[in-house]
């Protein structure tokens, strides 16, 4: 064989081996070739040469060009090969309650979402034994003041004063173009306030609403009203909108299947509202601790006609002036008994008035006349309508029981109906007037058990089937004492709202509401201001202090002059007291407490004190201890210095 066939042999086998591990090394997609180039070098060895093969990666195989992918983009195609972790900032809006917790009564709620606020009610309550000489209690303002340019709007569910009460105080505070909603009776109830001149007479924008009205305000919130049943007509519940969620005030409601007015609950928006979703249910609570249903107030006007049947001489009724189912009850059955009704009450005439003329009170053609002509009737024709349920001093019941009242006069053979329960606190005033009607011989009527009187408010069954219809993924009761808001919270766990998801609240907490989570977060300024007269806010703890100590101990006035050049004394001290001792049974206690006050005085005669301060403050200690050693009584000392 010559050396060309071993040549060509040599670079076959060479060709075969380069194809080969061409085939077996080839390149992943996207990795980069080392280029194997073929160097020849010829070897004399037993006169045969032999082609070797050697690898290089000096110099890459050229290849087509290929699109450049940018970094970014590639690492965007690795992420989506794998789960999307997407946080998103959930949207915030907050509930803030500034009355009607732990409490009854001054009712209001704010919900703030961003840069807006609307207003839910703006209610009264009425003052206890504690609060000496005071008118109103309202809700604290000061929060609302201060984001006053936040308001929007105010919501009112209904028009009873816890409702409605400080509406012309609150507009004293915000902008009057701030828009105000509620139902037609309402807004009138309302209207009445301003026109009466006692705060302001300038009157806000009222816009009436109706069940299942939307209404649209600022630029996130949509308010809707729901027909609810309640111991006036108009009442709602309330749906407020933004774009963190859906909050639900039920106001005060019941659930009556029979109403007197016929406007029952809206069970089936109710049912659509549950349907559609309710971040935070807000519940009224005052029935929470009583079993079972209230009962309908069409039961009330049967037991009325019991009573009436029964009645052989005059009837007086007291009952509240804004219940007009009541009254409206009331007006039937005694036109059905040939009974004329006179009305007693500066709230009873307003409302009589307003209901009359808006057609929720109907009234039989000379079925009214005035109190003067009561007794040019004779007794079993006439009706006596007046207020003082709650045994308040000044009101027409409390007058009469006392014998006060300037045209009626118990007698035997009346017959006095107390259509109403006592609100906590005011037992003991309600008691006292019946005592005083009963030494009359007069046959009083007032215990619940007689039927006169049924609730507005839901009891435990209702509180369920609210809670049933809305299936709120939070809840919050609302309107009551601490002990209401407690049992409300039991039945709620009851219905299947797990505990962790009930807010009980105080007034001023600020509970951040979202589509997952309702807590309290933080606390604004929140209160009582207190009315006496004109006076809105000027009583504080110090005068209320004053006003207690004065009911219970009375005041010593100690008057003295001195010269106002050398501090030397001219005349007294002369001692005055009221409500303190009697001065012609204590003389000798009062001329004890002057010989110690002109001693004191003698002391900065002697050392030239003149600082009118200093001995008015020491004047007040030496007649304290005196009189608290002696008698264990610590009147107001009031020191009065005349100058000379």
């Amino acid at each position: 064989m010559n050396l060309e066939n071993i040549v060509e042999k040599e670079k076959e086998a060479t060709k075969k081996k380069t194809r080969r591990k061409k085939y077996y090394n080839k390149p992943k997609q996207g990795e980069k070739t080392p280029n194997t180039e073929v160097l020849n070098e010829t070897k004399k060895t037993d006169d045969v040469v032999k082609t070797v093969e050697v690898k290089t990666t000096q110099q890459q195989r050229p290849q087509a060009p290929k699109k450049r992918v940018p970094a970014k983009k590639v690492e965007a195609e690795e992420e989506v090969k794998k789960p999307i972790l997407k946080i998103e900032k959930e949207e915030k809006m907050y509930v803030i309650p500034l009355g009607g917790l732990d409490e009854i009564g001054k009712n209001m709620t704010l919900v703030q979402y961003r840069d807006e606020i609307i207003i839910i009610d703006s209610g009264v309550t009425f003052p206890d034994d504690g609060l000496l000489g005071i008118d109103l209690v309202i809700p604290d303002f000061s929060y609302i003041e201060s984001n006053r340019d936040k308001i929007k709007g105010l919501f009112i569910t209904h028009g009873h004063e816890d409702h409605i009460g400080s509406v012309p105080y609150l507009y004293q505070k915000i902008d009057k173009n701030v828009p105000l909603h509620g139902g037609k009776l309402t807004l009138a109830l309302i209207k009445a306030k301003f026109e009466s001149g006692e705060v302001s007479k300038v009157l806000p924008k009222m816009r009436e609403v109706k069940g299942r009205d939307k209404i649209r305000v600022g630029k996130y919130f949509e308010v809707e009203f729901v027909g609810v049943t309640h111991s006036i007509a108009d009442a709602y519940a309330v749906v407020v909108t933004t774009p963190a969620g859906r909050v639900m005030y039920t106001g005060d409601f019941k659930i009556d299947l029979t109403p007197v007015d016929g406007d029952g609950v809206d069970f089936l928006r109710l049912a659509q509202i549950g349907e559609e979703g309710v971040d935070l249910l807000l519940s009224d609570s005052t029935n929470s601790e009583i079993d079972g249903f209230t009962p309908s107030e069409r039961s009330v006007g049967e037991a009325f006609k019991i009573e009436f049947a029964k009645a052989k001489g005059r009837i007086i009724i007291a009952a509240f002036a804004s219940h007009v189912h009541r009254l409206q009850q009331i007006v039937n059955i005694a036109h059905e008994h040939g009974r004329k009704i006179a009305i007693d009450g500066r709230s009873l005439i307003k409302v009589f008035d307003i209901a009359a003329t808006l057609g929720y009170l109907k009234l039989p053609e000379n079925i009214m006349i005035s109190l003067s002509d009561v007794d040019k009737m004779k007794d079993n024709k006439v009706v006596i309508l007046c207020t003082g349920t709650q045994g308040e001093p000044m009101a027409a019941l409390s007058r009469i029981a006392k014998n006060m009242h300037k045209h009626t006069k118990v007698k035997e053979g009346d017959t006095v109906i107390i259509s109403a329960t006592p609100i906590p606190g005011n037992e003991r005033a309600v008691s006292n007037n019946i005592n005083s009607l009963l030494k009359y011989e007069a046959e009083v009527v007032f215990k619940k058990i007689a039927g006169i009187h049924v609730s507005g408010h839901a009891s435990k069954e209702e509180q369920k089937l609210m809670l049933n219809l809305i299936k709120p993924k939070h809840f919050m009761p609302v309107h009551g004492e601490f002990k209401m808001l407690k049992a409300h919270k039991e039945t709620a766990i009851e219905t299947g709202i797990p505990k962790g998801n009930i807010v009980i609240a105080t007034n001023g907490s600020k509970v951040e509401v979202t589509k997952t989570s309702a807590k309290i977060k933080g606390k604004v300024n929140a209160g009582a201001t207190l009315v006496d007269g004109l006076g809105v806010g000027d009583i504080g703890h110090i005068v209320l202090k004053d006003r207690q100590q004065l009911s219970q101990d009375g005041v010593v006035i100690v008057v003295f002059a001195l010269d106002k050049e050398t501090g030397k004394v001219l005349s007294g001290p002369d001692i005055v007291t009221r409500g303190f001792v009697y001065s012609r049974d204590s003389d000798e206690i009062l001329n004890e407490a002057n010989e110690q006050i002109k001693v004191k005085l003698k002391e900065f005669e002697n050392s030239a004190i003149k600082d009118w301060t200093v001995i008015k403050n020491s004047v007040r200690d030496v007649a304290g201890k005196f009189f608290y050693n002696r008698i264990k009584r610590t009147p107001v000392i009031l020191p009065i210095i005349m100058d000379v």
